[in-house]
């Protein structure tokens, strides 16, 4: 499976942006700003499509019709959990954070399991972070899209792409961006 961004330009963006993230690769966003870099994975889930160029699967180009069928094949892990509106926290937090988003309150998945994986993930503070990683890497999905990704998440993630996995990762982590199998910088 081959995930392309060709020439693509969002709008209010000063540059186009081109990158070919393949099956069993690490491919790291980097330059600019978190909310720019947030924004191109947007895009990538066809959350906002390009003023000009394609998004494409396997040559499929990514459309307002076919961003549905795209997601599927995805999973997201952003940075934090967003308590906007329903959203209730609990104390201390536990997997009812992660299954309060709309996306993951069908999967089967426990406290013990989630918290098996996070330990995977990092031996140390399980921040949001690393439960929403968690969460999204217990989804199995072919596609894995991180946000903000830490240099705590290097061998988490370089692991998963080992599998088999697309992993496509914002970061400033200079560990990740070393440990990465292609590296995409955002220019200003």
């Amino acid at each position: 499976m081959v995930f392309e961004l060709n020439e693509v330009l969002l709008d209010g963006e000063p540059h186009t942006l081109s990158l070919m993230a393949h099956e069993g690769r690490l491919t790291c966003l980097t330059g600019g700003t978190a909310q720019r870099r947030l924004r191109w994975l947007y895009a990538m889930m066809g959350f906002e499509l390009p003023k000009s160029g394609f998004v494409s699967i396997d040559g499929e180009p990514l459309d307002a019709r076919s961003a549905t069928l795209f997601r599927q094949l995805m999973a997201f892990a952003p940075s934090r959990l967003d308590t906007v509106g329903e959203v209730q926290r609990y104390a201390p937090p536990s997997v009812q954070d992660v299954f309060a988003l709309k996306a993951n309150r069908d999967l089967p998945i426990s406290n013990g399991i989630l918290g098996e994986e996070m330990r995977r993930i990092s031996a140390g503070d399980a921040h949001d972070g690393v439960r929403l990683l968690a969460v999204a890497a217990l989804r199995a999905k072919p596609i894995l899209l991180v946000e903000q990704a830490q240099d705590s998440m290097t061998d988490y993630l370089v692991r998963l792409a080992q599998q088999g996995r697309m992993v496509i990762a914002t970061t400033t982590a200079e560990t990740l961006l070393a440990a990465a199998d292609q590296v995409v910088e955002l220019f200003q």
